[in-house]
């Protein structure tokens, strides 16, 4: 049987455990609901370090619109390409007994570069000398008798034929004598073939054949090859669509070329752009072009590649901003500027020729606005952005005008810092302490 003070004891100990469940329950949702209301004001209230809706005021850089000259530059990738790419090839056949020249030398035209065996060239020669005074003398003989055979037909001693038929002795011989002429000619020719010179001016290259090796005439590797580097030509492409434009400035006035390395970074060489070829390449729809260049230093080496840069035109006092500032969307192309309350919009523009570190925009922007350049990609029209080096506003939510394009209110001395008579334990992170009693 319960007694009255056991039923007691039960009742409030089954009853005190809902209570308890209720009160921790009611704590939990009073603790959720502060936090969010703290969150909510802070949003709202979006001191210097937040934007709209509470988020973070993005960090971007800027740079502002100037004006000046931009050139139109043409970029195509080109080869160094001789004038002239000779293989010095021996036009008679004998031994080399000399070479007169060093690898990689420089030469002059008409310089000898090796000497051919010339003792058989030379008995060649007296042998066609031999026949040609042989022959002469013969034909010296059959002219007297030619003449003495006409004397005699005018005093009627002789037949005609005889004088027809020696006649025509003369006449055979005379043919002789011309081809013994001839064959001197060549004799004498062939003997001056003997010494190998230079064709062109130029450098030359690895010998191919070694002093003692027998070599014919018009052998393919021939002694050496021998390229002109001074001038030199660079052969690039052109898009066909600027190929009128290129036609125009090049009839109207001479072009400057340069001729950069690989990387871009060096300069190998300034020359004059030379002409175009006469059809485009069906394939690529491009036109083959060539530029010259002095090359005295010789740093533009035969079959290298280069970047080719040609200044077609340059546009006079026209508004620049970094290429990193103007972006495509689909509108178009636009550019974020800055405005006076650390907001940006955008602006659309028209742009112009660009370059690895400015492009021209020819409408759309004034000298002197600022636009952003970094951390564009998270912007939205109207947000707030943080310059490098900014200091954010501090304290919290508070009423509009903050500094760096917050909504809080500004601090006592107007650029966000507490100001020296507030207390620290103030309310609203910057309040002075009679207020905040």
């Amino acid at each position: 049987m319960v007694t009255p003070a056991a039923g007691n004891r039960l009742w409030s100990g089954g009853a005190r455990r809902p209570l308890v469940t209720f009160l921790v329950l009611l704590l939990v949702a009073l603790a959720v609901w502060g936090a969010w209301v703290l969150s909510h004001r802070a949003g709202q209230g979006g001191g210097g370090r937040f934007g709209r809706g509470g988020a973070p005021a993005t960090t971007v850089g800027v740079a502002k619109a100037a004006r000046a000259d931009v050139p139109i530059v043409l970029e195509s990738l080109g080869t160094v390409t001789p004038q002239a790419t000779v293989t010095v090839r021996p036009q008679v056949s004998g031994t080399i007994t000399e070479m007169l020249f060093r690898e990689g030398q420089m030469v002059k035209r008409g310089q000898a570069l090796a000497v051919i065996d010339p003792r058989p060239l030379r008995m060649a020669l007296l042998n066609a000398q031999g026949q040609l005074a042989r022959d002469q003398a013969q034909l010296t003989n059959a002219e007297l008798t030619l003449k003495r055979y006409q004397t005699l037909l005018a005093q009627d001693s002789i037949a005609r034929q005889d004088v027809d038929t020696q006649a025509a002795l003369v006449r055979q011989l005379r043919g002789t004598v011309q081809a013994d002429e001839a064959a001197v000619g060549t004799a004498r020719l062939n003997l001056g073939y003997s010494r190998v010179i230079a064709p062109v001016s130029g450098r030359v290259g690895l010998r191919a054949i070694d002093v003692g090796n027998y070599i014919s005439a018009g052998d393919a590797n021939g002694i050496v090859v021998l390229t002109q580097i001074t001038p030199i030509d660079v052969a690039f492409t052109v898009p066909q669509d600027q190929v009128p434009q290129l036609q125009a400035r090049a009839a109207a006035s001479t072009l400057p070329v340069t001729a950069l390395d690989r990387t871009r970074t060096i300069e190998l060489g300034q020359g004059t752009f030379l002409t175009l070829d006469n059809r485009v390449d069906t394939t690529t729809g491009t036109v083959r072009a060539k530029a010259r260049f002095a090359n005295a230093d010789g740093r533009l080496f035969p079959n290298e590649f280069v970047n080719v840069r040609l200044n077609l035109q340059t546009l006079r006092d026209v508004v620049v901003v970094p290429p990193t500032a103007v972006r495509t969307g689909p509108q178009g192309q636009f550019v974020w500027v800055l405005q006076g309350d650390h907001t940006v919009a955008m602006r659309k523009v028209t742009t112009g020729p660009t370059s690895a570190t400015r492009t021209a925009v020819t409408s759309g922007l004034k000298p002197g606005e600022t636009v952003i350049t970094e951390g564009a990609d998270r912007l939205t029209e109207g947000a707030r952005v943080q310059l490098p080096g900014e200091r954010p506003a501090a304290g919290g939510p508070a009423g509009r005008g903050g500094r760096n394009g917050g909504r809080g209110r500004r601090d006592g001395n107007g650029d966000g810092r507490r100001p020296a008579s507030a207390s620290p334990g103030a309310a609203g992170g910057g309040a002075p302490a009679s207020a905040a009693r």
